[in-house]
Parts: structure tokens; C-alpha cells; sequence
């Protein structure tokens, strides 16, 4: 099948930094910016800060503003950076996008709204809630549908708010069966589907590439070994993709 889709502005190993901290459990920015530095120096394509897999919700406000300026400045646009700003509140949400954009985030990525085990919201209001951040931001919106928010995406709900909404580009898929939801993802959406990304931690990375998944959001730990397999694939064809995931899915 030939695709459509245009060609994505960001594509390839986008994994997520680890927050730094010290054995007080204050902020360690010294460390935080080595740990930046071997991320990049290991061939990521791009970043993704204040993730779940940085702690996120151990992370105050003040100290959410310290590391996204510390991080920005310091990678100075040497490969571009995703912010994570999930919360609650729309306005919430949409403030801490407006100010990652300002300090030079290439995208922010947002889990639906939910809180705790049990509140969550409706197709209706998780569509109003995307469609006033697309309003109020210029940079892409990458949806990231994971097991933690516990609210249903199913893909013709997401391939809809990329069809109504200009910055909602991409989406990060966590959930089981990932391949197949990323299949019909871009199948629905067409061409209004810039970047389905595979979210599994690279587990299920060749069936996502498969798929037709453009982007790997994965741990920080091991870049290198994840760009090869990623950079090996064609589609329809994998090519070398399969003996460098044969060496590191001990990893993974």
C-alpha cells in the first residue's frame, strides 16, 4: 500500500530523559545536563522531557519550569526537544504548552485528562479539551494514548481530532496492540496522520514499524542500539531491522 501521509517533520528515536536527582532528592542540573548530553552524543534524533518515565508526578511546578529551561537551553536546538504537559485543567494544560513553545519546545505531548483511579472524561469533552489546545498553540500535539490515563482512544476517536484539529500531528501508542491500532490509526486518518509513533518501550517495535509507525519514543538508555533498528527498516521490508532487534531485545 503507498502512503499518503506527507512526510513527517520529526521522525526516528525520540526517547524520553530520565529526571536527575541528587541523593537529597533535590534536582541534580549538573547531572541532568550530562545525561542530555550522552542521549544526544548516542544518536537520538530528538528529545522528550517530563515524561512518566521522568517521574513526572514527582516533579513540583517550580521544579516542572527549572528543568524545561535548563534542558531547552542547554540542547541549544541541537536535536528537537517534546515537552510533556498533561494536566487536568485546559487552561492548566495549555499554559504550561504556551510556555514550553516559548522556550523552544518542538512539540508538547498530552495524556487525555484524568485524575486519580477513577475520574475520567468523554469522547465529547477529551475532543473539547484538544481542540482548545490546538487553538491556542502553534507547535504540533502529540496524543500519547497509554495504559496510565485509563481512558479508551479508540482509533477512529483519534483519527477524528486529527481531522478537526490543525496541531494534533502525532500519537504515541502504548497500549496492547499497538500494531494493530497504529494499522487502523493511519488507515482512517490518511494523510492528516503526520506521526504515529510505536510507545512500547521498543518491545513491539518491528511489528509498529510494520505498521507504519515513523517515530520510537522509548527509555534513555539506549539510543544507539534503537536508531539502527529504526534506520535499517524500509517499509514493507525489514530489511537489517530484524538482526539488530534480535541483539537488543534482551534490553528492552
Amino acid at each position: 500500500m503507498t502512503s499518503t501521509r506527507p512526510a513527517p517533520r520529526f521522525r526516528g528515536v525520540f526517547p524520553v530523559v530520565p529526571t536527575i536527582f541528587d541523593e537529597a532528592g533535590a534536582l541534580d542540573l549538573a547531572g541532568q545536563k550530562r545525561c542530555v548530553d550522552f542521549m544526544i552524543d548516542a544518536g537520538s534524533n530528538g528529545l522528550c522531557i517530563l515524561a512518566n518515565f521522568s517521574e513526572q508526578f514527582m516533579l513540583g511546578d517550580d521544579e516542572r519550569e527549572t528543568l524545561t529551561r535548563t534542558i531547552l537551553e542547554h540542547v541549544a536546538g541541537r536535536v528537537p526537544v517534546i515537552v510533556t504537559t498533561t494536566h487536568f485543567s485546559t487552561d492548566l494544560c495549555l499554559a504550561r504548552g504556551q510556555r514550553a513553545r516559548a522556550q523552544g519546545a518542538a512539540m508538547v505531548m498530552v495524556m487525555p485528562p484524568y485524575h486519580g483511579a477513577t475520574l475520567r472524561l468523554g469522547e465529547k469533552q477529551i475532543h473539547h479539551f484538544f481542540g482548545r489546545l490546538s487553538d491556542g498553540l502553534k507547535i504540533p500535539i502529540m496524543i500519547q494514548d497509554a495504559p496510565m490515563a485509563g481512558t479508551p482512544l479508540p482509533a477512529t476517536f483519534l483519527a477524528r481530532m486529527a481531522h478537526d484539529f490543525e496541531q494534533v500531528r502525532y500519537f504515541k501508542i502504548e497500549t496492547a496492540g499497538a500494531a494493530s491500532k497504529l494499522r487502523e490509526l493511519i488507515e482512517i486518518g490518511g494523510d492528516a496522520i503526520e506521526g504515529p509513533w510505536d510507545g512500547e518501550e521498543a518491545i513491539t517495535l518491528l511489528a509498529d514499524l510494520d505498521a507504519g509507525a515513523t517515530g520510537a519514543m522509548t527509555g534513555g538508555a539506549y539510543p544507539d542500539g534503537i536508531r539502527t533498528i529504526v534506520a535499517a527498516f524500509a517499509p514493507g521490508r525489514r530489511g537489517g531491522a530484524g538482526g539488530g532487534y534480535g541483539r537488543w531485545v534482551a534490553v528492552v
